[in-house]
């Protein structure tokens, strides 16, 4: 369904620049968010380097070529003397990373998940750094408020607003499966009237057990259509014996009620095929997490017509674009 752009990954390692004292020579690049500023694409990549540090890059095409790799790692802002919002225990962060960016009802806004020392937690960040054509103040993000106090990753917002409210959509980390870190089964929506205080909306979706969707997550920020917002995300079987396999599906939401599914994919739409998809850090991974869209007007539900440029992590190595229309999305979903 997703048509891959090109034989080999978009971004590799060997493109991200040497930085003495902060990075050299780093391990990987996945897992990008994804914007479009006028002519200019923006990636917001995760990099991990050789002591397995996180650091969050951003690559952008202004030449609408080929993307390049800013000069330094994005700055994070706030996050000394940072408490749990629940218990005002203090948290201590180790990484910072999968950032998920999208246009909001208080402008532009950034989800990340936070690695702690007390588990997962998401923070909205806001953009602090110059206004330029390419960085658009990315490059240095201020911290807003973290979601909660809850263990949680995939935290991505609605574009605009929703019924005057900002809406996000997560996965609370309620699995534990054995031998393997805390995940999820299941999507919720949030709400907020003020990025502060984040109310629980209820459940979306779950996983499918013994199929390609056990364990999901919220991939890229919703795209308004005609029919509803749809939504990439991903799906994680976990049912084979030597790995379990991540993968793309989508899922279409009711317009006014979110927490209402009009239609999912019962197959994905990508999954690892290629070898830099099949083989690195985390085998046999396809996980979608940058969206651009093309062929909509500002404001108005794409059409059947309108691109979706998806923006993936492979093997938690490198990063592939793959292409669908909304049409051919929208007409997987049963």
């Amino acid at each position: 369904m997703f048509h891959r752009l090109g034989h080999g990954p978009l971004l590799t390692r060997h493109d991200v620049p040497d930085v003495p004292g902060v990075a050299v020579d780093v391990s990987s690049v996945f897992n990008p968010g994804a914007l479009r500023v006028g002519a200019v694409s923006v990636l917001m990549c995760r990099v991990q380097t050789r002591g397995r540090r996180t650091l969050t890059w951003l690559a952008t095409n202004p030449d609408g070529l080929g993307f390049s790799f800013q000069p330094r790692p994005v700055t994070f802002r706030g996050l000394e003397g940072l408490v749990d919002p629940v218990d005002g225990r203090p948290l201590a962060v180790h990484h910072v990373y999968d950032a998920r960016v999208t246009a909001t009802g208080f402008g532009r806004l950034v989800v990340t998940a936070l690695d702690t020392d007390r588990g997962c937690r998401l923070a909205v960040w806001s953009p602090a750094g110059p206004d330029d054509v390419c960085c658009v103040g990315l490059s240095q993000l201020s911290l807003v408020a973290l979601t909660g106090g809850e263990d949680t990753r995939n935290g991505v917002l609605f574009p605009g607003l929703v019924g005057g409210r900002v809406l996000m959509l997560d996965r609370p980390n309620t699995a534990r499966p054995a031998g393997g870190p805390p995940t999820g089964a299941g999507v919720r929506l949030l709400a907020s009237d003020d990025l502060q205080n984040w109310e629980d909306l209820g459940p979306v979706f779950g996983g499918r057990p013994h199929y390609w969707d056990e364990l999901v997550g919220a991939g890229p920020p919703p795209v308004l259509t005609e029919q509803g917002w749809l939504l990439i995300y991903h799906g994680v079987a976990t049912h084979f014996q030597a790995a379990n396999i991540y993968q793309a599906g989508a899922v279409l939401l009711d317009r006014d009620d979110p927490t209402k599914v009009l239609a999912r994919t019962d197959e994905n739409l990508l999954e690892p095929r290629e070898e830099w998809e099949m083989v690195g850090q985390v085998p046999n991974v396809v996980f979608p997490s940058g969206l651009i869209v093309d062929g909509v007007a500002d404001g108005e539900p794409a059409g059947p017509a309108a691109t979706l440029q998806l923006y993936y992590g492979a093997a938690d190595t490198c990063i592939g674009r793959a292409t669908a229309t909304v049409g051919e999305v929208l007409a997987a979903c049963s």
